[in-house]
C-alpha cells in the first residue's frame, strides 16, 4: 500500500511539474504569431489619411450592379441635391432598364445604360463625365472594379465587403494613394441611430476609458439565399472559411476604439464550429451531399489593440437566431448595448443631474430607466442625425441609415472634406476574411494584423465628422 501511495505521489509531482512548465515563460518566450507580409509603400506615394479632393459642385455618379442593393441606392440618390445620375450598368439588361424607370419616376434625366456585356462596367468607368463610381455587385468583383475606376480618375464607393483578400486590399490602398482618389466602403451600420449616438457619448467620455467592444453579423439567411444571383453568397461560404462578412460588426466597434486614429489592431485569434446547416441546405435544394463545405456555422474572433483594448466579433448566417450586430461598448465608467434591447449602464457620477432625470437612482449593475436613456440619447444625438434623421426615416434604407451614408458621401465630395470612412477603414474591416481563415486553419493560432496605414495610425486622434469641422 505504501509503495502504491509513493507511486501516486511521484506521478502527481511529475504531472504538476509538467503543468507548471507548460504554463511557464519558456513557451511564451518562443511564441510568435502567424505573420503576413506588409508590402512597402511604392516610391513616391504617401498615405491618404484625411484626404481631401477638389470640391464638386455637382457629384456625377455611375452605378454598377443593379440587383439586390443597387436599385435602392439609385432611388436614394434621386433625393440628394447637387447630384446627377449619369450611367447605370448591370450584366442583365432588365435590371438596368428597371433602374432607369426609377429615374423617370423621380423626374430625373435618363441615364446611359450599359448591360449584356461582362465588361460593360469598364466602359462606364472610362467615361469622362463621371466623378464617382458606386459599386454594388457580388463580392468577387468589388476590388477589381474599384481599382479600375480609380485608375480612370474616379472616386469609388464599394458595397460591403469591398475586398475579400489581402492582395485585393493592398491593391485598393495603393491605387487610392497613387491616384489620390477616395475609396470608401459603403458600411451603413456606422450611421445607425443608436450606434452613432453611443459613439458620440464615447467620444465625450460618458463611458470613461473604453476597454472592450463587441460586434457581429448574426442573420439567418436561409430565406434569402435564392435571391443572390447564381446563389453566389452561399457558394462563397461553401468555398471559403472564416469571417467572410465582418464589416457590419467591425465598423462601429473600430470607430469607438479610434482604429488608425490613435490605436490600431495588432493580433487576432479565430475559431469556428463545424459546418452543419450549409451542407444541409445544399443537399435539401439539390439532393447532392456536400463533404467539403468550408465555412462553419459560427465564427468567433478575438482582437487585441496596440493600446491594450480588446474586440469580440462574431459571424453566423446559418442557424436560427434573432438578428443581431451584438454592438456593445464596455468602458471603465459605463456600458452600452444595442441587442437584444438598447440599454446603457453608467456610473452615477458620469451623469449630469441637470440633463438627466432620476440620476440619483442609477446603479452600476442595472440598465438606466427608459426616461434616463431617452434623455441621454437626446443630449448626445450626433450632429449628423440632428441634420438628417427626419428626412432619412422618410426616404428609408435600413431604417434611414443607408440614406445618411449616401448623403454624407455626397456632402463631403461637394464640400471638399475628408470622408467619414477611408480606404484604411475598408482594409481593417475587410481583412478579417483572410486573417480569420489563417488563424482557424492553423489551429486557432494568433495572427498579426498588418498596419495598413504603414506607420500613419497615430497621426490623427479620434473620429471627426464633417459637420463638426
Amino acid at each position: 500500500m505504501k509503495k502504491l501511495l509513493t507511486i501516486v505521489a511521484i506521478g502527481l509531482v511529475l504531472f504538476t511539474s509538467q503543468t507548471v512548465y507548460a504554463k511557464g515563460t519558456k513557451l511564451k518566450k518562443n511564441f510568435t504569431p502567424v505573420k503576413v507580409e506588409t508590402p512597402a509603400r511604392p516610391v513616391g506615394q504617401k498615405d491618404v489619411i484625411q484626404l481631401v479632393a477638389p470640391k464638386l459642385e455637382t457629384v456625377r455618379v455611375g452605378f454598377i450592379g443593379l440587383g439586390m442593393r443597387g436599385p435602392g441606392a439609385v432611388e436614394r440618390w434621386t433625393h440628394i441635391p447637387g447630384t446627377q445620375i449619369v450611367a447605370l450598368c448591370d450584366l442583365i439588361p432588365g435590371r438596368a432598364s428597371g433602374a432607369q424607370e426609377i429615374l423617370k419616376k423621380a423626374g430625373r434625366p435618363e441615364a446611359v445604360l450599359y448591360s449584356g456585356d461582362e465588361e460593360a462596367w469598364k466602359k462606364l468607368c472610362e467615361r469622362d463625365d463621371i466623378d464617382l463610381v458606386y459599386i454594388a455587385t457580388d463580392w468577387k468583383h468589388h476590388a477589381e472594379m474599384g481599382v479600375y475606376a480609380m485608375e480612370h480618375g474616379k472616386h469609388v464607393a464599394i458595397e460591403v465587403p469591398a475586398a475579400m483578400t489581402l492582395d485585393e486590399i493592398w491593391q485598393l490602398i495603393n491605387t487610392s494613394e497613387k491616384t489620390r482618389k477616395h475609396c470608401m466602403q459603403l458600411e451603413n451600420c456606422v450611421y445607425d441611430f443608436f450606434e452613432l449616438t453611443s459613439l458620440n457619448m464615447a467620444r465625450q467620455g460618458v463611458f470613461g476609458e473604453v476597454l472592450h467592444v463587441e460586434g457581429a453579423y448574426i442573420h439567418n439567411l436561409e430565406d434569402f439565399w435564392p435571391y443572390y444571383w447564381n446563389n453566389w453568397r452561399m457558394e462563397y461560404n461553401r468555398e471559403h472559411r472564416g469571417d467572410v462578412y465582418a464589416t457590419h460588426g467591425m465598423g462601429p466597434a473600430c470607430q469607438v476604439l479610434g482604429i488608425h486614429r490613435g490605436d490600431r489592431m495588432t493580433t487576432l485569434v479565430a475559431m469556428d464550429t463545424k459546418a452543419v446547416n450549409g451542407p444541409a441546405y445544399i443537399k435539401n435544394k439539390t439532393g447532392k451531399k456536400v463533404d467539403n463545405f468550408q465555412n462553419g456555422d459560427q465564427t468567433t474572433t478575438l482582437i487585441r489593440t496596440e493600446n491594450g483594448k480588446t474586440m469580440l466579433i462574431q459571424h453566423n448566417v446559418m442557424t436560427p437566431r434573432p438578428y443581431s450586430r451584438m454592438y456593445q461598448i464596455v468602458g471603465a465608467d459605463g456600458y452600452a448595448s444595442k441587442y437584444p434591447i438598447e440599454e446603457y449602464c453608467l456610473r452615477p457620477a458620469q451623469v449630469d443631474s441637470k440633463d438627466v432625470p432620476n440620476h440619483e437612482q442609477l446603479n452600476m449593475h442595472g440598465s438606466v430607466p427608459e426616461d434616463v436613456k431617452k434623455a441621454l440619447m437626446d443630449k448626445y444625438k450626433d450632429p449628423i442625425h440632428k441634420e438628417l434623421e427626419e428626412t432619412a426615416k422618410k426616404i428609408g434604407g435600413h431604417g434611414g441609415m443607408d440614406f445618411i451614408m449616401d448623403y454624407r458621401l455626397a456632402y463631403c465630395l461637394q464640400n471638399g472634406l475628408p470622408l467619414d470612412m477611408d480606404v484604411y477603414d475598408l482594409a481593417e474591416w475587410c481583412c478579417m476574411a483572410e486573417l480569420t481563415r489563417l488563424s482557424i486553419e492553423n489551429n486557432s493560432a494568433p495572427v498579426e494584423i498588418p498596419d495598413f496605414t504603414r506607420g500613419g495610425w497615430n497621426k490623427v486622434q479620434g473620429y471627426r465628422h464633417a459637420f463638426a469641422q
